[in-house]
């Protein structure tokens, strides 16, 4: 884990905004659950249309928190779904406690 790269990651209020979604997928993408549910984390059209932004800022966003290694995607058919990666949470976590 980049800890640079991390807390570049963490410095955008969207970014943000975008972990904390991902952490209660059910409470905040509830129109998914309807149609696929959440076996694969959180489609980036819900993400996209929950944000209020651009597909191709929502896409960069999630790139970037993907490089920092705080979500995962997977792909299914021609959608990709994103989700949190608590094992990357749990070390930087560790890493604060010992470290800053």
């Amino acid at each position: 884990m980049d800890h640079v790269e991390i807390f570049k990651a963490l410095s955008n209020k969207t970014r943000l905004q975008i972990l904390n979604w991902l952490k209660e997928p059910e409470l905040n993408f509830p129109e998914q659950k309807q149609h696929a549910g959440f076996d694969h984390g959180v489609c980036v059209g819900q993400i996209q249309l929950k944000a209020g932004l651009t597909q191709s800022t929502v896409s960069e966003y999630l790139v970037i928190l993907q490089r920092a290694g705080l979500v995962k995607s997977t792909r299914v058919g021609q959608w990709t779904y994103y989700q949190r990666n608590e094992e990357a949470f749990e070390i930087l976590s560790q890493m604060i406690r010992a470290e800053i």
